[in-house]
């Protein structure tokens, strides 16, 4: 069963329409990156899913069951991480933590052990200082642990690593794939080298519609690279295959790359063993998710 299901989901805000009869599957126990640029209508679906706005049609159901704007009994099975999380200041994570799972009305033997197990996960756990004097990156460390408390069925975040330096975005990317063990992660993002690096699925948003989706492998293989990188043994192995083949050239590395169908490579491959050319590498570039996401979003 999909954790999560959207059918012709839209959308409007007076005359704009900003989903436009979405369709999205997300499969349990996945990552799923949701990926589109600064107002693609990502937030929008959120706040939907979490019965914060009312649609002006279709359908969304989280573990099976409907989602109903202003009831909000979905809500039991989702952990919410907003771009900008806020906290009480004047608390240190543990006492929040606390805090918000009495509001939850988690058995007090239950806890302890639930808060200290989430502050661990999040690199929080001897962190006891007050919260107004945690940086960006630990307030989103700690917003996954809070919105993690209840055990949800789907953990959403909202562009949780836009704002972080790439130390801090690797602390939250490296929690979300462990938290992936307990639930099914869905993130906002644009990106992309985040999804890559993350993610099992994902989709993308233009125009208030997805235009694409599936696995991320899938993905790839879509736009699937002509191209490939060569590394002969020497400098002058290389000048070699250069005159030989004219669509060769050489890039900073040092390495040839060249692109063409299966035919140009069996050739290349049959004129270095027939030279008995030495040669280090030879890879099959493989198409950024960036390059599809610009193909299939562009005017």
């Amino acid at each position: 069963m999909d954790a999560l299901t959207i059918t012709n989901l839209t959308k409007r805000f007076g005359d704009k329409t900003v989903l436009d009869k979405l369709n999205l599957s997300v499969p349990e126990h996945s990552i799923f990156g949701f990926i589109g640029k600064n107002g693609a209508g990502k937030t929008t679906a959120m706040k939907t899913i979490l019965g914060l706005l009312k649609p002006d049609g279709g359908q969304i159901t989280v573990a099976g069951e409907r989602v109903a704007y202003g009831q909000t009994k979905t809500n039991r099975n989702i952990g919410y991480l907003p771009d900008v999380p806020e906290f009480y200041p004047y608390m240190t994570p543990y006492e929040y933590l606390v805090f918000c799972g009495k509001i939850s009305e988690i058995p007090e033997k239950e806890l302890k052990v639930r808060c200290l197990g989430l502050l661990e996960l999040v690199g929080l756990k001897n962190e006891n200082h007050r919260i107004k004097g945690f940086s960006r990156g630990m307030k989103q460390r700690l917003g996954i642990a809070q919105a993690l408390l209840n055990r949800p069925k789907l953990l959403i975040c909202d562009e949780p690593t836009s704002a972080l330096d790439p130390a801090g975005r690797k602390e939250i990317l490296d929690i979300l794939l462990s938290a992936k063990e307990q639930t099914t992660v869905l993130f906002s993002t644009h990106i992309l080298s985040d999804v890559e690096n993350i993610c099992t699925d994902a989709a993308f948003l233009d125009k208030g519609s997805i235009v694409l989706q599936g696995t991320v492998s899938k993905l790839r293989s879509i736009h699937s690279s002509k191209k490939y990188i060569l590394e002969p043994e020497g400098r002058y192995d290389a000048e070699k295959l250069m005159q030989a083949f004219s669509g060769m050239t050489l890039n900073a590395n040092h390495e040839l790359e060249f692109a063409g169908e299966s035919g140009l490579l069996f050739s290349i491959l049959h004129f270095i063993a027939e030279q008995k050319i030495p040669v280090q590498k030879l890879e099959h570039m493989e198409t950024p998710l960036e390059d599809l996401f610009l193909e299939v979003t562009k005017p």
